[in-house]
């Protein structure tokens, strides 16, 4: 890059831009250059940090993801956990004590089979909102707008073929 040397350009002292100009008198080329060159390195910069942000954003998506799919394991094992040790040992245990109070065999068994079945709901329902975290939907909704991923528009395999119509045969009973 070369170093700037004072009194090359006769404009030096003159005020940049249409400040000395008259309202309808065309600016020079070498302005008109900068005036773009100006706007390209915006638009640059602008892209740059939009990209920057998309990166961002994938990584913070991917990072939720991430320990989404972590809890969802866990909960995974507390489920397995409740939904095997539960109905083993809270079906000896309960029906011990039902029996004791002087429920039947029926009663007893269907009291401890409907909490170990609550317990297995809960975990169930706590791994589908852990894995609904990890669907990156942040990053879907960035990707549509920008027009790269849209999940609205039809496969190429879907093409708009009519469905077959029916035949005179098939109409008749």
């Amino acid at each position: 890059m070369t170093e700037r040397v004072t009194g090359e350009d006769p404009r030096e002292g003159q005020p940049a831009g249409s400040a000395t100009r008259a309202p309808g008198e065309v600016p020079n080329l070498d302005e008109s250059v900068r005036r773009v060159r100006a706007a390209a390195k915006e638009t640059l910069g602008s892209g740059l940090d939009t990209g920057r942000a998309l990166r961002k954003l994938v990584s913070a998506d991917f990072a939720l993801a991430r320990s989404a799919l972590g809890r969802a394991l866990a909960w995974s094992a507390v489920s397995v956990v409740f939904g095997a040790s539960a109905w083993l040992l809270a079906m000896g245990a309960a029906i011990a004590l039902l029996q004791s109070w002087g429920l039947s065999w029926l009663a007893s068994i269907s009291i401890a089979m409907a909490i170990s079945l609550l317990v297995t709901a809960l975990a169930a329902w706590r791994v589908s909102v852990f894995f609904d975290h990890a669907g990156m939907h942040a990053t879907r909704r960035q990707l549509t707008r920008l027009g790269l991923f849209s999940e609205s528009t039809p496969d190429e395999d879907d093409e708009a073929t009519p469905p077959p119509r029916p035949t005179q045969q098939s109409r008749t009973p």
